[in-house]
């Protein structure tokens, strides 16, 4: 499930579940997270790369159907290590004293982002496909997402957050989800000359020759209109005002929210703006971690998850079923600390990156 090797003076992770879109296990995390820590001591390794098996998906995110299974089991607890492993691992990977250059090929979601976006060094390809689509599992984008989506420009990253939409390479560098294009074809090539960088200025040099352009990012093309329909605070205000638009973009983004989860609408435009004003990356993944484990107990997770992914109706019946019935109160109450019943629950302290 995981490749760990090196190269010259390259540690070369490479998550090898192709069949299931390399997505992530717990099993995985801590791989990664152990081959970065022992790295991250050896003088030999100079820089790191990360990337995913095959050529149709990096990394599709975290395994949520065996998550699912364990919260419809009563195993809440399981899940939460789940998270709670994975998010040290994403600040891990954000504070690496080494360059981290993670090869964003393919299908990108979710977890996905968050073992990508966080490097130093983002690639994307022709084929890129990056989306955090959580809110249509009855989620939220979480693995830092509200840390980067809070913190493109405009309101790009609300529009990603909570209609769940795919863009390509051009939109992610838009967004501030990676930095440089290089084709799918020069991948092998990148490597190859990653194997004999002795310098983080020699990895920077590597992608400026092997960069190209990326070509037009429609988020930015739509700048306007996704400022103005994403203003404030109300999801359900967003969603009437974008209902009420002549923009075909956004009606089709009204669209897409209609069938997202009410719960996980706003408790995610909640989490975006509280993000923005948080100091740090490690900040954002605690206040994700309370949400998480709250959101893990709500019938829109499981239920969310049996319609996309287990039974694939497509058809989830969400609780509550529109965003005029999300209670203000009820969605503030995802933020609290964690009570110390909650933590005896989770068998897990409070969120912190060590």
């Amino acid at each position: 499930m995981l490749d760990v090797e090196i190269r010259g003076h390259l540690g070369l992770i490479t998550l090898n579940r192709p069949a299931a879109l390399n997505a992530l296990t717990h099993e995985m995390v801590i791989g990664i997270r152990d081959a970065l820590r022992t790295w991250a001591g050896d003088d030999s390794i100079r820089v790191v790369a990360i990337r995913g098996a095959g050529d149709r998906a990096f990394c599709a995110g975290g395994d949520i159907v065996a998550m699912r299974a364990r919260v419809v089991d009563g195993d809440v607890a399981a899940a939460a290590g789940f998270f709670f492993d994975e998010y040290r691992l994403n600040s891990l990977i954000a504070r690496y004293p080494k360059p981290y250059v993670a090869l964003m090929d393919g299908i990108v979601l979710g977890g996905g982002v968050g073992v990508s976006a966080h490097g130093s060094h983002r690639v994307v390809t022709e084929r890129t496909r990056i989306g955090m689509p959580e809110t249509g599992i009855g989620f939220t984008p979480d693995v830092g997402g509200s840390w980067l989506l809070s913190r493109g420009p405009g309101e790009a990253g609300t529009h990603l957050a909570l209609t769940g939409a795919m863009v390509g390479g051009a939109d992610a560098i838009a967004a501030g989800l990676a930095d440089v294009m290089v084709g799918s074809d020069r991948l092998d090539d990148l490597l190859d000359a990653l194997e004999r960088c002795t310098e983080p200025a020699d990895v920077d040099a590597v992608l400026n020759s092997l960069g190209e352009e990326a070509g037009e990012a429609a988020l930015a093309e739509h700048a306007a209109a996704l400022d103005a329909a994403y203003a404030g605070d109300d999801a359900a205000v967003i969603l009437d005002r974008m209902r009420a638009s002549h923009d075909p973009s956004l009606q089709e983004a009204a669209r897409a929210l209609a069938g997202r989860s009410p719960t996980s609408l706003a408790v995610t435009l909640a989490a975006l703006r509280r993000a923005a004003r948080l100091e740090s990356l490690d900040e954002a993944l605690a206040q994700e971690f309370r949400v998480v484990a709250r959101l893990l107990d709500e019938p829109d997770f499981a239920e969310g998850v049996r319609a996309q992914l287990v039974d694939k109706d497509r058809q989830p019946r969400w609780v509550p079923p529109t965003l005029d019935d999300v209670d203000p109160d009820r969605v503030a109450s995802f933020f609290a600390p964690l009570t110390d019943a909650e933590r005896a629950r989770l068998d897990t302290p409070d969120w912190s990156p060590r």
